[in-house]
């Protein structure tokens, strides 16, 4: 995406979208000696904070990822459409078809042989370009689409490794805690 794909790839624990990894607390007892670590409700606190974060990563990601999987059947729609143009280009009658004016409502009309098509491009932007332009643009358009959807669905994957992580490091200084207060409670 931004220059760390090839990273990335060697690395399959790492995040396209730079997710920062859960780091797993091995030793509760020397995790929580640190000094940033002195109270367990605050570290249990700043836990929650990131399991949060993670949770709206998450959100991000699941709606990108169904705008790709939306994106993509509509950028290969329109490139079969630019083929059977290209095919029909040199053809001397004009081509009848059926257009999409809005959901569930289709339009007849008729095509006459051409060598330019126009393309929406977003943002109510439409530039007109050559057959040939158009089928590269589209085919480019779907290979980076399809390469973005495998990215997202890396990090989603990547994304519940971190949930559970943060979640078992969570149960683990809760734990702790209970052990500590059970102690200091048989010990006075």
């Amino acid at each position: 995406m931004s220059g760390d794909g090839e990273n990335v790839e060697n690395d399959p624990k790492k995040s396209y979208a730079g997710i920062p990894e859960a780091v797993f607390v091995d030793n509760i007892d020397e995790f929580m000696a640190q000094s940033e670590n002195d109270n367990a409700d605050k570290v249990l606190k700043r836990l929650d904070e990131q399991h949060q974060k993670y949770k709206f990563m998450e959100f991000n990601l699941e709606s990108k990822k169904r705008r790709l999987k939306n994106q993509i059947p509509d950028l290969e729609k329109s490139l079969k459409m630019i083929v059977m143009l290209q095919k029909k280009q040199d053809a001397t009658e004009d081509m009848e078809t059926q257009f999409l004016l809005s959901d569930q409502v289709y339009m007849k009309a008729e095509i006459a042989p051409t060598n330019k098509v126009c393309l929406w491009l977003g943002a109510n932007v439409m530039l007109e370009y050559t057959l040939e332009d158009a089928k590269n643009l589209l085919s480019k358009n779907i290979e980076q689409a399809k390469k973005n959807l495998g990215y997202v669905e890396h990090d989603l994957y990547f994304l519940r490794d971190q949930f559970t992580t943060t979640e078992v490091n969570m149960a683990r200084v809760y734990n702790w805690d209970v052990k500590r207060r059970q102690a200091a409670k048989a010990a006075s």
